[in-house]
């Protein structure tokens, strides 16, 4: 019979920087993220989707930097939901952990459907459009992700290094052939990058949504801290090595897809953009190679959201704020059986009623903008977590000033911009899944407030200076 610590215990030292770095590409997916958000980038801001993708890349990297020195506060696998509740309140991280839960889930429906169409594509252009078509295939690359995750993060790692390894690979060709392709629709000019491009305020806001869509996952090398060598250190360093690599992609494609993609071709084939852009650049058999790097990149954020929301799930039941039930491990696999098997009921419940929305476009569109909004709540409040923990330490250094405070502060204000200035524009579905799905995280956070867990206690002034002490060593 396992010990109490065996069964709270996720297995150590896994993970490398390379693999670290590789989870952070994955995380972001970028081969599926240029297939299934191109076309919603598209429509907020029209060709204006290089600047869009460069000033919330920006902004990103603010996050990233304040993850980066949160995590070297505390090694947690639930990390903001850790972090937030020291440098603001227990309300606010337990909300920030929520928010990864939601967004995580409402993402496996998101994920599946490209993963789908892509592999319709190959057979039938006809059948990749279809929802309900789209869907069976979604599910059962779901499932298979399912298995994968359950048997353990270094098999997890070893298939990730190769499934991304040649998605990048692929993507690099692909790339070359837009930008090099004989035949334009618009001819490159550095007015995508102007932010006059956008027209108006609300479309730049509405075109940041989608981005930071475009950027989300990279910070499942935090959720993965537990299990990497270095903790403390090595997921900054690979979560900061996966945004670079995620953010020259996402440019060159949105990039090249301006130049010889029609607003027509992109908005007739919102789930499978990359299989008309490859048969541009590369007619035949070709271009379908692209198809293949869509899958392996949806194969891979799938895994890597799996992970994110079941390493939080599990720090929330070790900690006591979720049934305990999620807090124990498979001690043969050292994985979150119970939290697997609960999300993968969940998600199979919203493939069900994905049915029911509509067209694959419209489930994509909503399930990006309801995404965005979650993505916007947790960064942002990681982001002002980092200045507030350690705003009496700004000014000991220029790179302090600029590392804690600066960059984490004003990524943390444009998420938080965004989340504000887009509210208005998003549609009653939008709303109702992005919204009331955060609000159902009031009951279990009522619920185990109410039994006076430790979690709900604001810290102690002894714990935050031992805090202080703590990043001083590891900075």
């Amino acid at each position: 019979m396992a010990t109490q610590n065996q069964e709270h215990k996720l297995a150590p030292n896994v993970l490398g920087l390379f693999e670290s770095s590789i989870m952070g590409v994955a995380g972001s997916a970028p081969a599926y993220s240029i297939a299934a958000t191109t076309a919603a980038l598209f429509a907020a801001v029209g060709l204006g989707g290089p600047a869009a993708l460069l000033y919330c890349g920006i902004a990103m990297f603010g996050i990233v930097f304040a993850f980066n020195t949160l995590n070297r506060t505390e090694a947690n696998s639930g990390a903001s939901y850790a972090w937030v509740r020291r440098g603001l309140h227990p309300a606010l991280g337990y909300i920030a952990g929520w928010s990864l839960i939601v967004c995580s889930s409402i993402f496996m429906v998101a994920a599946t459907l490209p993963a789908g169409s892509a592999t319709l594509s190959l057979f039938s252009d006809k059948y990749a459009n279809s929802t309900g078509w789209v869907t069976l295939f979604g599910t059962i690359f779901f499932l298979l992700m399912v298995a994968a995750v359950a048997f353990g993060v270094t098999l997890t790692a070893k298939v990730q290094v190769v499934m991304s390894t040649v998605e990048v690979a692929l993507l690099v060709i692909f790339a070359g052939l837009c930008l090099f392709h004989a035949t334009k629709v618009q001819h490159f000019t550095w007015a995508w990058f102007k932010p006059s491009i956008f027209g108006s305020s609300n479309n730049f806001f509405a075109g940041a949504l989608v981005a930071a869509f475009y950027y989300w996952g990279w910070d499942v090398t935090h959720n993965l801290t537990e299990e990497t060598k270095g903790s403390k250190k090595t997921p900054g360093y690979g979560a900061l090595i996966g945004v670079f690599t995620v953010f020259v992609l996402f440019e060159v494609f949105t990039i090249g897809t301006n130049i010889i993609m029609t607003e027509k071709q992109i908005s007739d084939n919102a789930a499978n953009v990359l299989g008309v852009l490859g048969q541009i650049v590369w007619p035949g058999t070709g271009g379908k190679l692209i198809i293949i790097a869509v899958i392996l990149s949806t194969v891979a954020t799938i895994e890597t959201q799996m992970i994110q929301v079941t390493r939080t799930m599990f720090s929330m039941g070790r900690d006591g704020t979720l049934s305990p039930k999620f807090g124990r491990i498979n001690v043969k696999w050292k994985t979150p059986i119970f939290a697997t098997l609960t999300v993968t009921v969940v998600a199979l419940g919203l493939f069900v009623g994905s049915q029911f929305i509509g067209s694959v476009g419209t489930i994509m569109g909503d399930a990006v903008s309801a995404i965005g909004i979650q993505i916007s709540i947790y960064y942002a409040l990681a982001g002002f977590s980092v200045v507030v923990l350690f705003r009496k330490d700004l000014l000991k250094s220029a790179k302090n000033f600029i590392f804690l405070g600066l960059w984490p502060f004003l990524g943390a204000l444009f998420m938080t911009i965004v989340f504000i200035k887009v509210i208005p524009t998003l549609n009653a579905p939008t709303l109702w899944i992005g919204f009331g799905s955060l609000a159902l995280g009031l009951i279990p956070m009522t619920y185990y407030w109410s039994k006076g867990h430790v979690y709900f206690k604001m810290p102690t002034k002894a714990e935050r200076i031992g805090v202080l002490d703590e990043i001083e060593v590891n900075l």
